[in-house]
């Protein structure tokens, strides 16, 4: 053991053996057991009471990744980030209330601040020439029954082809890629009129109208898009969701940023995470086509389907991103039957199990009142996420790499078993 009964220098902070657990994300016995491999040197706390650490060995050891405990077959997988907290009716993005954020910012702001930390007001992503191409000529070649999401996969791996430096996992290339695929993302996607992209040159304006353009041909307004831009920033991350841990996996093993973007949107392609809002979309439209919301649950739960857009395992109560969502969707006259049709699902269903909306309810709502497509809640969920996966990469980054390597659980024939 490396204690010492040293006197303690005025200016060295020290850390009990409970704060120094806490910082590296281990059980206090896990931290002597440092002691003992000569990671840490620990002393005697004042009247030799408890061990204390120095503060900076502590944090340099965090950084190293030598922290966490081994994960046992039964224990749930943590991972150390800084990026959003959910904690019991709402949802932090670096500290900050997602809601608040999202009435005060656009999505691209918000974006850059989960990014670095700074807020920059009136930021906006240009996609660059050569990337805009490559995709919009791998979106022209899919079949003619491809959805929006096809269209994205295509489209970040032609962007991928088209950059010869996408290797470069430096914080500053990575958010350079960011800042151009996102966009380049949006603009590749085909408009409902023509099914062709809207123009041949890169649009510079913001992204929620260029958004709005490809998943609809109704006109917008400000309302609409008000409600598009804040659905685009409350979706912008959700700790570590399915598609976000896939993403964190991808980039421990240092993919560069197109990979780990296709990394998400392949676990985000699921009825029980990005499509969600699909499943809700036409529920809602059946609600109206039927005019009784209750008809339509009781054949929900006859069949014994969940009945969509109500619920979240992370949420006791309402989902704070769908309060928000339909406040603002309060605001647009268009979405009063959907948003009535809505209403009358909770209701409903409250009768037999206290469910409340969430967020993929909310936006469907949206969906459905602005005639976009069934999938087009899925297309916001994927672009909106992309800057959340990036966030998560570059924290990824900064990690050991390939750290995120569980070991299986064989529960198969034990060998030697004879050839086959």
């Amino acid at each position: 053991m490396a204690d010492q009964d040293r006197a303690q220098d005025p200016g060295e902070r020290r850390l009990s053996t409970r704060e120094t657990a806490d910082r590296l994300g281990v059980k206090p016995e896990t931290v002597y057991a440092y002691v003992s491999r000569g990671q840490l040197t620990s002393r005697r706390g004042p009247g030799g009471r408890g061990s204390t650490f120095d503060a900076k060995e502590v944090e340099a050891l965090a950084r190293r990744g030598g922290r966490r405990e081994p994960a046992s077959p039964s224990s749930e997988l943590a991972v150390r980030t800084g990026i959003t907290l959910i904690d019991r009716d709402h949802c932090y993005f670096r500290g900050v209330d997602s809601s608040e954020l999202a009435a005060h910012y656009r999505y691209e702001e918000v974006a850059e601040w989960l990014w670095t930390g700074e807020m920059h007001r009136g930021k906006r992503f240009v996609a660059p020439r050569d990337a805009l191409a490559a995709a919009r000529r791998a979106v022209a070649a899919l079949p003619a029954h491809s959805g929006p999401m096809d269209q994205l996969r295509v489209s970040v791996i032609a962007a991928a082809a088209a950059d010869p430096l996408r290797f470069d996992l430096s914080e500053r290339a990575v958010l350079d890629t960011a800042r151009t695929l996102i966009p380049t993302l949006v603009d590749a996607l085909p408009t409902p009129a023509s099914g062709q992209p809207a123009v041949e040159q890169p649009d510079t304006g913001p992204l929620a109208p260029r958004l709005w353009s490809r998943l609809t041909a109704e006109p917008s307004d400000a309302p609409c898009l008000r409600a598009l831009d804040a659905a685009l920033v409350l979706l912008i991350d959700h700790d570590l969701a399915g598609s976000t841990l896939a993403v964190r996996v991808a980039a421990s093993a240092r993919a560069h940023p197109y990979a780990i973007v296709s990394a998400g949107f392949g676990a985000l392609d699921g009825a029980l995470h990005g499509a969600a809002s699909g499943l809700a979309h036409r529920m809602l439209l059946e609600v109206l086509e039927r005019g009784s919301a209750a008809a339509v649950v009781a054949d929900h739960l006859r069949a014994g389907r969940r009945v969509p857009g109500l619920g979240h395992p992370v949420y006791p109560g309402e989902d704070p991103r769908a309060r928000t969502l339909f406040g603002l969707l309060e605001d647009v006259p268009r979405a009063r039957p959907a948003l009535q049709a809505a209403r009358e699902v909770i209701t409903t269903t409250a009768r037999h199990t206290e469910l409340h909306a969430n967020i993929d309810l909310a936006l469907a709502v949206l969906t459905v009142a602005t005639g976009m497509p069934a999938e087009a809640g899925e297309t916001v969920f994927a672009v909106a996420r992309t800057a959340g996966w990036v966030a998560h990469a570059l924290e990824e980054y900064e990690e050991t790499p390939a750290r995120l390597r569980p070991r299986g659980q064989y529960c198969g024939p034990r060998p030697p078993q004879p050839l086959p």
